[in-house]
């Protein structure tokens, strides 16, 4: 029982590619769950999918008071959030679906026009493949692993860091489950289309020993 959290901001172009993927799954999830955090760039998806919740924010609330509200509202055992600029292969649900750990990774194919960042942000991780990247994330984290709702639920989404520039909620989520004691189990196939482009570009300051992150 898998409930899909499709989060938007400013990625209304893109967003309708990342649904497709979803309802052309070989086994759909239980639910999905769409919410557009104030860019107010998704009303055109109300009439073209009309079986999906959609939660239409008339502001933007930011990332982690964002996430932590859609986690408030999932009711099945597993939960998997993604950028609508993404997409999922096609056979992903059915896959995760065997699911018996309190969270599953899996690995990502990293694509788009601006891909070769990912060599810069995390060099020596990924491989070439089929034109765009390969990044294994065996038993490690990424913003779109599958985890327990009743645990993320009981740890919640907060900003790994204080300073207000490393906004990485999804790091602070697994850190908190595996210090909860969370088992954890890998599919090694790529099953996330992670699109790398202008609107959602970061850019990687090294200064010293922290790394300054700043949206451009």
């Amino acid at each position: 029982m898998i409930t899909i959290v499709i989060a938007s901001y400013q990625y209304g172009h893109l967003a309708a590619h990342c649904i497709e993927s979803i309802l052309a799954q070989s086994q759909p999830p239980e639910k999905i769950l769409f919410v557009d955090d104030g860019a107010k760039d998704c009303l055109h998806l109300l009439t073209l999918y009309k079986d999906i919740e959609y939660v239409m924010r008339p502001q933007n609330i930011g990332t982690v008071q964002n996430f932590q509200d859609m986690l408030s509202r999932v009711k099945t055992e597993y939960v998997l959030f993604i950028g609508a600029d993404n997409w999922l292969r096609s056979d992903a649900i059915e896959l995760l679906s065997s699911a018996k750990t309190d969270i599953v990774t899996y690995d990502i194919v990293v694509t788009g026009e601006l891909k070769d960042e990912i060599l810069i942000r995390v060099p020596g991780q990924t491989q070439r493949h089929q034109g765009d990247h390969y990044w294994t994330r065996h038993q490690q984290h990424h913003g779109s692993m599958l985890y327990r709702t009743s645990l993320g639920q009981k740890v919640g989404y907060k900003k790994r860091f204080e300073d207000g520039k490393h906004p990485q909620e999804d790091w602070s989520l697994w850190d908190k489950m595996l210090e909860q004691g969370a088992t954890v189990s890998s599919i090694n196939e790529g099953l996330l289309y992670y699109r790398r482009h202008r609107e959602n570009f970061l850019k990687y300051e090294y200064l010293e020993d922290e790394i300054s992150v700043e949206n451009i």
